[in-house]
């Protein structure tokens, strides 16, 4: 097929309709966490659950954009592109009308499902279709576009929270996609790679996805029944094997989702392997950022979504001069040193204790937020662009897929193993700290029964006015403890990716249109 110039109108077209489907599917993430203590009171839900349903979503969505990637290249990209926004706005509304969390849980899946086919479908569609020398600035713009608006979810996540409408996270959804659909279908041609064939490989999508589930499961089942528990050792084990079968399944397979031939390539190990810790840290530094905010800083749920606005800023300023400095220079230097400087920002925001709420922003989370943001905003274009760079044209919509996969992947272990151990740590604070009220032993269970509950522990029923203070003292230094713990973990997480970059990534990797074949 040939390609078209970015700044024509069909390039135009295809940008429009790339982003406005991506940020769609984005901004869901980030606008969720900061409702999250609306939603977590409004459905009675615990800890575990608010895991849950951030992880139903992800484990859907690692399990199949694999499959919607190849599918895309195989069947048409924008058939595939435009069937995943339709099933996305359906789960969308579903989840606004969910009664309870159980099936806020399962339309969280459907979701999935529709992301899966939708967002490997945007990159594809730029990367496969815009002329190749302006491939970088493309994927810098969608970078910057889709990463603002994400980073702007937060602010109308905030909003509506706050108003009491956390429901409409998931309505402003429809419109979007229904826009979105319609410039496809009239603006947008098709586009597939006519050497491929229509195989897919659905034995790896449910080695994966019963994979992953097994190892969220186990983790967070821990702080309710303790590791040593046959749950949580069986379903450990068989997610383990699970995985292991995946990739021998990969490796055998004559259609594989996830071609391991791909890693063959050095860069293309690399930038996974950054992705994968790098998002993993990220991704749970967000929203345990956000939780502490409002559940224990006293922040309202706008005011938290806009503490992340200089985060947003650095992004429409930096983002898509990194794409060009990539271009230009090659991505391993922005590669090692944007990630390191996230880590830096991540230590920065651990050491933030108890303050007098958004007053003390500026003196508090603003330096570790500046910094943070610097280094993504001069990671996320050069990380897209390398991956795609790394593989021949025939295989686009797989390598974003892969890579998307990879980070939906590190979200569910940041929120399953992170998840778990912020339930412990909480718990093994309380306990360390009950000693210092005096409460008889019956006392010291009902406080400690609200653990689960994280930042949302309530102080029971029954004490004076005394004690109410002194445990709520006690709930919120417990959970700025698991904060900084958390905090300092996703950034030594961010420092293992900008390790991995500057170990495998080079600046000569040129694509082979034969290489991977």
């Amino acid at each position: 097929m040939a390609t078209v110039a970015l700044r024509s109108p069909a390039g135009k077209w295809i940008m429009v309709s790339s982003i406005m489907a991506s940020a769609m599917a984005f901004i869901d993430g980030t606008a969720l966490n900061v409702v999250l203590p609306s939603l977590q009171k409004s459905l009675n839900a615990t800890g575990t659950d608010l895991f849950w349903i951030l992880n139903a979503y992800l484990l859907m969505l690692a399990a199949l954009i694999m499959i919607g990637g190849s599918l895309g290249d195989k069947l048409g990209r924008k058939k595939v592109f435009m069937t995943g926004i339709f099933i996305f706005i359906t789960g969308s509304a579903a989840c606004g009308f969910a009664p309870d969390v159980t099936l806020l849980i399962v339309f969280r899946m459907l979701q999935g499902i529709g992301g899966a086919l939708m967002i490997p479908g945007s990159l594809s569609l730029i990367s496969s279709s815009i002329d190749e020398k302006e491939r970088g600035k493309a994927i810098g713009t969608w970078s910057a576009f889709t990463t603002v608006v994400t980073l702007g979810g937060p602010i109308l996540g905030g909003a509506f929270g706050d108003a009491g409408l956390w429901r409409y996270i998931f309505f402003i959804n429809v419109p979007i996609g229904v826009i979105a659909l319609i410039v496809l279908w009239r603006k947008v041609w098709e586009s597939r790679d006519e050497d491929s064939d229509h195989a897919l490989d659905f034995q790896g999508a449910i080695a994966i996805a019963l994979g992953l589930a097994g190892l969220t499961f186990g983790f967070l089942r821990v702080p309710a029944v303790g590791i040593s528990n046959w749950q949580v050792y069986t379903s450990l084990s068989v997610g383990l094997l699970l995985l292991v079968a995946f990739i021998f399944i990969e490796n055998k397979s004559k259609h594989p989702m996830m071609p391991l031939n791909l890693f063959a390539n050095l860069t293309f190990t690399g930038v996974n392997l950054l992705t994968f810790f790098l998002y993993a840290g990220l991704g749970a530094a967000m929203l345990f950022l956000s939780l502490n905010m409002v559940q224990v800083q006293g922040y309202s749920q706008l005011q938290s979504g806009l503490t992340f606005l200089p985060f947003t800023i650095l992004m429409i300023s930096m983002a898509h001069f990194a794409g060009g400095l990539a271009d230009k220079y090659g991505p391993r230097l922005l590669l090692t040193g944007g990630p390191a400087a996230a880590g830096v920002g991540l230590l920065i925001l651990s050491f933030v204790k108890q303050t007098n709420g958004p007053a003390d922003y500026w003196t508090s989370f603003f330096p570790g937020i500046l910094v943070f943001g610097a280094g993504i905003s001069f990671t996320v274009a050069p990380l897209t662009a390398a991956v795609m760079g790394s593989v021949s044209d025939h295989f686009s919509g797989t390598a974003s897929g892969v890579n998307n996969a990879l980070t939906r992947i590190a979200n569910v272990f940041a929120n399953a193993v992170l998840g778990a151990l912020a339930v412990l740590f909480f718990t093994g604070s309380l306990q360390q700290h009950i000693q210092d009220i005096p409460l008889n032993t019956k006392q010291k269970q009902v406080v400690m029964a609200q653990a689960a509950n994280l930042g949302d522990a309530k102080v029971p029923a029954g004490f004076n006015t005394e004690g109410q203070t002194a445990i709520k003292k006690l709930y919120h230094s417990g959970f700025i403890d698991v904060y900084a713990r958390v905090m300092q973990i996703s950034a030594g997480l961010a420092f293992l990716g900008a390790l991995m970059s500057f170990l495998f990534i080079k600046n000569n990797t040129i694509k082979n249109n034969d290489k991977h074949r």
